[in-house]
C-alpha cells in the first residue's frame, strides 16, 4: 500500500497551507522523571535493572501537504502520534527532523475546554481564551453574543465553568475557536462529547470556514465523521503515515487492521438473546422516585433544578443507556448515583456498591505514573490492595499501553487515559458500573474491546449504566435506553427506540446499513436486539 499515491490532488489549483516533510520527533524515556516521585522512583530502576535510557520515536518520517480551502482529517489508534503531529503543526512542540512550513496563525482547540478556569464565567473564559489564542480584544467583543448563541448554554454562559458538563466546556471551546476568524483551526478531539444536533451544527461552521479561512484539521476517532466531513484523511500508524487520500477508501482500509474479538469468548460470553432476558430480575439495582437536585446560581433569584421529577427502575442484570444532549442532566444523574450529590427532592435508592468512570481518567494524578495511578483509582473504588495485585497484568494488558505504564499520566494522551481508566474499573468487577463519557476517545479496536467486557460483565455486575453521545455504541451494548432532556426523563425503553426517537427529535437521520439477512423468532421481545455483538461504528 502506498503511503502518498493519493496526495496528488490538483497542485497547480490549490494553494500549499501545511508541508510536512521527513518529520520526526523524538525523546529518550527517562525524560518523564520531572517530579520528585518519579525521579527517586525511576533512580531505583536504575540500580535494579541497570538500563540505560532509550530513544524513543511518536513520530517518523512524517511528509504530507495540506491545502487552502480542505477539511484534511487525522486518524489512527491510540498512542499514533495523532496529538503529537497536531502539537508539531501549532508550533508547540519542535520537530527533531525535516521540514514543517505552515502558511498562516494556527488556532487550536485540545480536548474539551483546554485553558478553560472553572471558577471564572463562560463569558470570562471566552475573553480568557481568546487572548491565548493571540485574539484582538475588540474582535472578542465583536463576536461574544454569536459565540453565546452558538454555543447553546444559555443562562450557564454567566456561571462558573466549575457547574458545566464536559458538553457544555465542548461546545463553548469549539464556538470560540471557530468564531475568531481562524486562518488554520485544529481540532484535536475537541468534539467528543459533543451532542448530535451540535455535532452537525459544528459540522456546518467548519465548512463555512474553510470558505473563508485556509484550512481546518481535524483529530477524531469518529470514522463516521471523519468520512461524513473530510476531504482528506491521515491515517498514523505506531508513528508512520500509513495511507493519505480518499476518506472512504482510506477508513476501509484501517478497518481491516483492527483486529477481530475473539469468537469464542464471544460465543460463550457475549450478551445474546435468550440470557439477556433471563438475566434481567426482579430486583431493583437504582431506583429514582421524583428526584430533584437543584443549584443556586450566581446572580439569579429562582434556583436551577438540574434535575427534576426523575423516575425509573433498573432491574439487575440490565444495561443502561443515558442519552441526551449537552446539559441535559445525564452526568448530574451519575454523580447522584455515585452519592457525589444528594437529592434535594425524592429519593435514590442503589442496591450495591458503584463504581463509576466519569470522563477521561477522572481521578488520576498527572504526576503518577500509570502503574500508581491503578492503586489510586483502585483505592478511590473501594478495592483491597490484593486484589489489584492479582489483577494488575490483566488491567495492563487489557488496556494495550503497557509500554507507557510506568510514565506519568500527564503525558498520556486523552485515548491512554481512556482505555486505562475502564481497563481499571471494568476487570476489578464493580456491583453497579457507570461509565460517564469515559470512551468518547476509544479508537475502533479498544471500543470492540470494551462493548464484549460490559456485555461479559453481566455475569457478576448488578448492572451497568451507560452516559454516551455515541449512538452506535449505545445501540449495539445497551438493552435499554433512557434518555433525557432539560433534566427529565423524555424516554424510557429498548435502547433501539430510545435511539431513535433522540435522533428523530435532534432532526438528524440515521444513515441506512448493510444488514445480512437474519431471522428473529416471533417469541422473542424487541430488546433482544440491542444485545449484538457485531462490531458497529462509532457514532
Amino acid at each position: 500500500m502506498s503511503n502518498h499515491d493519493n496526495e496528488k490532488i490538483d497542485k497547480q489549483s490549490k494553494e500549499e497551507v501545511v508541508v510536512s516533510k521527513n518529520i520526526a520527533v523524538s525523546f529518550h524515556d527517562n525524560r518523564h522523571a520531572d517530579d520528585l516521585k518519579s525521579t527517586l522512583t525511576n533512580l531505583f530502576k536504575k540500580k535494579k535493572n541497570k538500563k540505560k535510557s532509550e530513544k524513543v520515536w511518536p513520530l517518523k518520517d512524517i511528509t504530507f501537504t495540506g491545502y487552502q480551502g480542505e477539511i484534511l482529517g487525522i486518524i489512527g489508534s491510540n498512542g499514533a502520534g495523532k496529538t503529537t503531529l497536531s502539537k508539531i503543526i501549532t508550533g508547540i512542540l519542535t520537530q527533531d527532523e525535516g521540514i514543517m512550513n505552515v502558511d498562516g496563525n494556527v488556532t487550536a482547540l485540545f480536548s474539551f475546554g483546554m485553558g478553560f478556569n472553572k471558577e471564572l464565567t463562560g463569558r470570562e473564559n471566552v475573553y480568557l481564551n481568546g487572548m491565548m489564542l493571540g485574539i484582538n480584544k475588540q474582535l472578542i467583543n465583536d463576536y461574544i453574543e454569536d459565540i453565546h448563541e452558538f454555543s447553546e448554554i444559555g443562562q450557564f454562559f454567566d456561571q462558573p465553568m466549575k457547574y458545566y458538563s464536559s458538553g457544555m466546556k465542548a461546545r463553548l471551546g469549539f464556538s470560540v475557536a471557530s468564531h475568531l476568524q481562524p486562518e488554520i483551526l485544529i481540532l484535536d478531539e475537541a468534539l467528543n462529547t459533543g451532542d448530535v444536533k451540535f455535532g452537525s451544527k459544528a459540522a456546518a461552521k467548519l465548512k463555512e470556514l474553510v470558505a473563508n479561512a485556509k484550512m481546518v484539521v481535524i483529530v477524531t476517532h469518529s470514522l463516521r465523521y471523519a468520512q461524513k466531513n473530510c476531504d482528506r484523511l491521515i491515517w498514523l500508524d505506531n508513528g508512520y503515515v500509513k495511507e493519505i487520500g480518499d476518506p472512504k477508501t482510506v477508513i476501509e482500509h484501517y478497518k481491516e487492521t483492527v483486529p477481530p474479538v475473539a469468537r469464542q469468548r464471544r460465543q460463550k460470553r457475549s450478551l445474546n438473546v435468550t440470557k439477556t432476558e433471563t438475566n434481567v430480575g426482579k430486583e431493583s439495582i437504582v431506583k429514582a422516585e421524583n428526584v430533584g437536585i437543584s443549584f443556586k446560581l450566581q446572580n439569579k433569584k429562582e434556583d436551577y433544578w438540574a434535575l427534576k421529577n426523575v423516575s425509573f427502575d433498573i432491574k439487575e442484570g440490565e444495561v443502561v443507556g443515558i442519552i441526551g444532549h449537552n446539559g441535559a442532566g445525564k452526568s448530574t444523574l451519575c454523580k447522584a448515583i455515585t452519592n457525589i450529590l444528594r437529592p434535594d427532592e425524592g429519593t435514590l435508592t442503589v442496591n450495591g456498591q458503584t463504581s463509576s468512570l466519569l470522563g477521561y481518567g477522572t481521578g488520576f494524578n498527572a504526576q503518577l505514573t500509570g502503574t500508581d495511578n491503578i492503586y489510586l483509582n483502585a483505592m478511590l473504588l473501594g478495592i483491597p490492595k490484593e486484589r489489584v495485585d492479582e489483577k494488575y497484568d490483566e488491567i495492563i494488558e487489557f488496556s494495550g499501553i503497557r509500554k507507557a505504564i510506568d510514565k506519568p499520566v500527564k503525558h498520556y494522551s486523552a485515548g491512554m487515559k481512556s482505555r486505562l481508566g475502564f481497563s481499571i474499573a471494568a476487570i476489578l468487577k464493580p456491583d453497579v458500573f457507570i461509565v460517564d463519557e469515559a470512551l468518547s476517545t476509544g479508537d475502533l479496536a479498544f471500543q470492540e474491546k470494551a462493548s464484549v467486557r460490559i456485555q461479559e460483565m453481566m455475569d457478576h455486575a448488578k448492572a451497568v449504566i451507560i452516559v454516551s453521545h455515541s449512538m452506535g455504541f449505545v445501540e449495539k451494548v445497551c438493552t435499554r435506553g433512557i434518555w433525557m432532556e432539560q433534566g427529565q426523563v423524555k424516554f424510557d425503553g429498548t435502547a433501539e427506540e430510545a435511539v431513535a426517537k433522540y435522533r428523530e427529535a435532534m432532526g438528524v437521520q440515521k444513515k441506512p446499513a448493510k444488514k445480512k439477512p437474519k431471522v428473529i423468532n416471533a417469541k422473542q421481545p424487541v430488546k433482544a436486539n440491542a444485545a449484538k455483538t457485531k462490531s458497529a461504528e462509532q457514532k
